[in-house]
């Protein structure tokens, strides 16, 4: 069933660490990360809306590969000083609610393709029954249990005094935000500026779906995994 939810994806032009990251064919993809995850969301039954935020003619071109009606994918051009290296995030999460009028938003991006439509259902139901029980919004995390050092090499997660090298199960569980999925209200976008609110909750997922290509060497680890996890 439809939720009163609207995804929001943004692409730019110009990406610097990987270049042409959207939309260069991807483990034989043609169009890319961007094809793969606008494939992933026209499968969700839960979204209303899938709004690709973007000034890239690349991506756009894409979407409209993707969703040739425009029925569920619409192109929303950017603002170019929206767009910039230099682009406070503050102010693309003010702009957000300007064009999205659904009560509930989700912000997700091109570079988590290990993230399904099933995935994201099973993200945005557990988004809305989190409602009921106090929580505001929601952010996907990926838990973390390791030795994590500071600059100066001084242990930074735990009491180092009496075991230096514990087992790192027996370490706290710290959480890393994956990227993969923001949910939160349009109202929180409007009144506080930000993508959750403040009281999120933590939505768990593996280290694969976790998986956020930020750097060219992760975008040919991403293409192994495609190739090995879902192209068989």
């Amino acid at each position: 069933m439809k939720k009163d939810i609207c995804f929001f994806l943004p692409t730019r032009k110009g990406s610097q660490r990987v270049k042409s990251k959207n939309t260069r064919p991807f483990a034989g993809v043609e169009g890319g990360i961007l094809a793969v995850k606008l494939q992933q969301l026209m499968e969700c039954r839960t979204l209303q809306r899938i709004v690709l935020s973007t000034n890239d003619e690349e991506s756009m071109d894409v979407a409209r590969r993707i969703d040739p009606t425009g029925e569920k994918v619409q192109v929303i051009i950017r603002p170019d000083h929206l767009c910039l290296d230099t682009t406070v995030l503050t102010d693309l999460i003010a702009y957000v609610p300007e064009i999205i009028s659904e009560s509930h938003i989700i912000w997700g991006h091109t570079t988590t393709p290990f993230v399904t439509a099933a995935e994201y259902d099973k993200g945005i139901g557990a988004y809305f029954d989190k409602l009921g029980q106090g929580y505001d919004s929601l952010i996907s995390v990926m838990p973390l249990q390791n030795f994590l050092l500071d600059a100066q090499a001084n242990v930074f997660n735990y009491d180092a005094g009496a075991n230096r090298w514990p087992r790192t199960q027996d370490l706290p569980v710290l959480y890393e935000v994956n990227h993969a999925m923001f949910i939160a209200s349009r109202e929180t976008y409007r009144n506080d500026r930000n993508r959750v609110g403040g009281r999120p909750f933590l939505y768990e997922q593996d280290k694969i779906k976790s998986f956020d290509i930020d750097w060219e060497d992760d975008f040919l680890i991403a293409e192994a995994i495609y190739d090995k996890l879902i192209k068989l």
